[in-house]
């Protein structure tokens, strides 16, 4: 069983007690990694153009084809796959109507791109992308006749053909907050509402005299996209400033997305975004999160010695996924602690401290990192090798999951947190100096890659590289 129940019919407040940890269970899916596998083979042989890409995919931005998939279109009557529907129902895909896809099938429990049978359009695949219009122009391909873009600039959905024919064609997919296979009919209104409220999000102040301050202001903007656009599309474009933020703040985020933008991808094969947040601030971040659509999915606890939780959540629709750390005792994971609060405490683990020395995550810092899906080893080597950019040890190493981070990026502190710290006894004098002359670590890059389209996570790993993390054990990692 893949999990209990999927987060597209969840309650966005997580069970209470000891069956909150165990109501969400993922495990490797390979019956349903076999069927998506085999099309595309089948897929890359019938359209050289596409395998060009897979190629110019591994070569120059560390990611695979597969990743990128967004849908898969197929004719179920044709030859060799009379029995797809029924193969594909036994691997755990569920029958999941949208709009432009009356016959599509999703695996709620895995990541695994949907497929949609169709009579008479052959073997489509269409890959997910930042932008149509930037894929197009990237590969010269012009926007008229066969590869006309459907769907208005700025809508939350658009799609164009970029080569191929009726037996195998490859397309590009470009959505915002949207699930559907067809463009939605929007007001030109509502298209210009969205480019002011991208524009609001991405130029929001982030420095509040408080945190609540800071809170209550970004929840009105907040209010005001959710009010024009609904949840879904405010999401998609609220997390479009936030990546932006964060790769502004991140050194080897900005290589790797130059190198994806240079083939016209963009960010669209991220997997997770990482907040982390002081005890204080927790529920009120969670209660902007489910604003935004998201809904609460399993939890983390990395052991006493440790301090520190995590709640992840999920928002179906613009398939973002939230991974938030926050330092708490074990007797609170029982709890409702997404919701009921954790009261502020003197002494600070890894994430908290973190929040003292750099701001909130949602408001002053940004994000602590973004995961994309890559291909693991080649991401480490070509980093390294153009952009002199090293990756840490990786935290986790399973067939199904490896994970690890670019060395971190460290940004200065402001002389005020320090002192307020060493005040309050949070910190050493020796610990003071060095975050005042070196700064403190910041954000990273995580790299990760996905097999059998597992969709968990590694909770032992992930305890693991928050200590190696700690602000307080920079100088024995970065080796002075």
């Amino acid at each position: 069983m893949a999990t209990s129940r999927t987060t597209a019919d969840s309650d966005p407040h997580p069970t209470s007690g000891v069956a909150a940890l165990r109501e969400f269970h993922f495990e490797p899916q390979p019956a349903a990694q076999k069927i998506i596998s085999a099309l595309v083979r089948e897929f890359l042989t019938a359209c050289p153009p596409a395998r060009k890409l897979a190629e110019a995919m591994k070569h120059d931005t560390a990611t695979r084809f597969a990743d990128w998939i967004d849908h898969v279109r197929i004719d179920a009557d044709a030859t060799g796959h009379k029995d797809l529907k029924a193969a594909l129902l036994k691997a755990g895909f569920t029958h999941t109507p949208r709009p432009g896809g009356k016959d599509c099938y999703v695996h709620h429990g895995a990541i695994f791109p949907a497929v949609v049978l169709a009579r008479g359009c052959g073997l489509r695949v269409a890959i997910k992308v930042d932008s149509v219009a930037e894929f197009l122009q990237t590969h010269r391909i012009a926007a008229e006749d066969q590869h006309a873009i459907a769907g208005e600039p700025c809508s939350r959905f658009r799609a164009a053909m970029c080569w191929g024919d009726a037996q195998a064609s490859l397309w590009v997919v470009e959505r915002h907050g949207y699930r559907g296979f067809e463009p939605t009919a929007d007001d030109p209104s509502r298209l210009i509402a969205a480019l002011r409220h991208l524009e609001a999000f991405c130029t929001r102040r982030r420095d509040w005299p408080s945190d609540a301050d800071g809170f209550a202001a970004t929840n009105r903007l907040i209010d005001a996209s959710v009010r024009d656009l609904g949840r879904d599309w405010a999401c998609d474009l609220f997390f479009e400033a936030e990546r932006r933020y964060w790769m502004s703040r991140n050194y080897a985020a900005q290589v790797q997305h130059a190198r994806q933008r240079k083939l016209g991808l963009g960010w669209a094969n991220h997997d997770h975004h990482t907040y982390r947040s002081s005890r204080q601030c927790f529920k009120p971040l969670i209660a902007a999160l489910e604003k935004l659509g998201f809904a609460c999915r399993e939890r983390f606890y990395a052991g006493a010695e440790a301090g520190w939780g995590a709640q992840v959540l999920e928002q179906h629709e613009t398939g973002i996924t939230i991974f938030a750390d926050v330092d708490m005792s074990p007797e609170e994971l029982l709890g409702d602690f997404p919701h009921q609060g954790l009261a502020a405490r003197a002494d600070l683990g890894t994430v908290g401290l973190w929040c003292a020395l750099h701001g909130e995550a949602f408001l002053q810092a940004g994000m602590h990192h973004l995961e994309c899906q890559f291909d693991w080893h080649a991401l480490v080597s070509q980093l390294e090798h153009e952009a002199h950019i090293k990756t840490m040890a990786p935290f986790t190493t399973f067939p199904y999951l490896r994970q690890a981070f670019t060395e971190g990026e460290r940004w200065p502190v402001k002389p005020e947190r320090i002192e307020r710290l060493l005040k309050a006894g949070q910190i050493n004098a020796m610990q003071a100096e060095t975050f005042r002359v070196e700064g403190a670590l910041g954000s990273h890059l995580e790299n990760l890659e996905r097999n059998d389209g597992f969709k968990g996570f590694n909770q032992k790993g992930v305890s693991d590289i928050i200590a190696r993390t700690d602000p307080r054990r920079q100088k024995v990692l970065s080796g002075a």
